[in-house]
């Protein structure tokens, strides 16, 4: 464990330095983006007929596919990466203060790459312009789509007013040392501050971290965006009372796999071991492997209600869930963390960052799989099957898989512009590793005497 005393320095390194390795990786995530970007063109120039996606008819086939799975995880990831920062302030979890900016950042960037499938997948997006918005006010009341958009626009905007608070603080005390080609965005985040503010942002932020902790199972990935799916009974894969909090453990798992992975790429490129330290991983990779139990649990009772004695329809869904690959794939990766997870626990030797990161990667495969596997089957195995003897086929085209890489270079290219302007590590996670070390010092003092 480093002794070394985190400073003000530390959490500006990012800012004042670029290494080789930045620019690499800048222009891998670009050129991941820009390959989706050129799909994208392809698709608004053919049509959706590029992709792997079919109208039901007598073609068989699903019309959600890739596209909508992967905007389901990535807005998981962003929810409950709000969820850990606001229970970071919230439940005064000071231990994860150097990570819980990360998390607010994964929330933006995670919201954004869900936002632009949404875009995408109407093929057209002019429609959101001409169709959506100017029906909004007669669709709210009826339509779980729109409940869905409604609330993702809220927590776009409660994260980033969140965000914005937080960082007038940094911003005001380390302005002297950040680079003055930003100055017009610092005069935006810091415009009519004055210290005695501070009292009343810590406030404000406090009622912004419990609204998002009670918001988020009651109308997030708790609530909304799993009623897209649960409150259609002619689909037996999608209908269930289970998907509300199904929905919530991967968010969740899946948001702390996230954290991990940004975690360990700032502590490795800015020796930041000192900072988010060994413990901060333990206690992450601990959460992780709790809610893959969860995750575990409710997955068991899908199962179980699928195969004992189930309705017909019912027993289709299911039994063609459980032999898929996928499927399987994504049970066992889960699994085998939630093993690791134990093991660590009871025997702390076995842990370390590298096996953190490992189970951190495979459960976001894990679940963007599980998801994907959700809605094309979902679709597949309906109640009243007019059309086909047998379920239709689906497999995502390459414009759709480039997707996916396209939005990890997008999210990739938000937190590395990010940590160009802003710190990534709240100051007042550094002043409270301060007083700790201070605190601990002495008690070594004291302990000596």
């Amino acid at each position: 464990m480093s002794t070394k005393k985190p400073t003000a320095d530390d959490i500006l390194r990012p800012i004042k330095h670029t290494s080789k390795r930045y620019y690499a990786l800048f222009i891998l995530a670009a050129a991941a983006f820009g390959a989706f970007s050129v799909g994208w063109g392809i698709q608004l120039s053919e049509g959706m007929v590029v992709t792997g996606l079919s109208d039901w008819g007598s073609g068989g086939g699903v019309t959600w596919g890739l596209y909508i799975g992967a905007f389901i995880w990535w807005v998981g990831i962003a929810h409950g990466g709000i969820i850990l920062s606001a229970a970071v302030r919230l439940l005064g979890m000071d231990r994860y203060m150097p990570v819980a900016r990360l998390a607010e950042m994964l929330t933006l960037a995670g919201l954004s790459a869900a936002g632009l499938y949404i875009v995408v997948h109407v093929g057209r997006p002019d429609r959101i312009v001409t169709s959506v918005i100017p029906a909004y006010l007669t669709t709210v009341q009826t339509s779980p789509l729109v409940w869905d958009m409604t609330v993702i626009t809220l927590y776009f905007v409660m994260t980033a007013t969140y965000l914005f608070l937080t960082l007038r603080y940094d911003v005001t005390r380390l302005r002297d040392q950040l680079p003055n080609h930003f100055e017009p965005i610092y005069k935006i985040i810091t415009i009519g501050y004055t210290k005695k503010e501070d009292e009343i942002i810590e406030r404000m932020v406090w009622w912004l971290a419990a609204a998002i902790i009670i918001l988020a199972p009651l109308l997030l990935h708790g609530g909304v965006i799993p009623w897209l799916f649960a409150l259609l009974p002619s689909m037996p894969g999608w209908f269930s009372a289970v998907q509300g909090p199904q929905f919530l453990t991967i968010a969740l798992t899946s948001a702390i796999s996230g954290v991990i992975i940004a975690s360990y790429a700032f502590r490795r490129s800015y020796g930041w071991e000192h900072i988010i330290t060994d413990d901060i991983f333990r206690g992450l990779t601990l959460w992780l492997g709790f809610f893959s139990l969860l995750f575990i649990w409710l997955q068991l009772q899908q199962v179980i209600s699928g195969t004992f004695h189930p309705t017909t329809d019912h027993a289709q869904v299911t039994e063609a869930m459980i032999m898929h690959p996928v499927y399987q794939f994504a049970i066992v990766t889960v699994f085998i963390v939630l093993v690791y997870t134990f093991v660590q626990g009871i025997r702390p030797s076995v842990f370390s960052i590298r096996r953190s990161l490992v189970a951190a990667v495979g459960v976001l495969t894990a679940t963007l799989w599980e998801k994907i596997l959700f809605v094309v089957e979902g679709l597949m195995y309906p109640t009243f099957d007019l059309y086909t003897a047998v379920p239709g086929e689906y497999f995502p085209s390459l414009i759709e898989m480039v997707s996916v890489l396209g939005t990890i270079g997008l999210v990739t290219l938000i937190f590395m512009i990010f940590a160009k302007i802003v710190p990534v590590v709240e100051l007042h996670a550094i002043e409270h590793l301060q007083e700790h070390e201070d605190e601990h010092a002495h008690e070594t003092e004291v302990t000596a005497e």
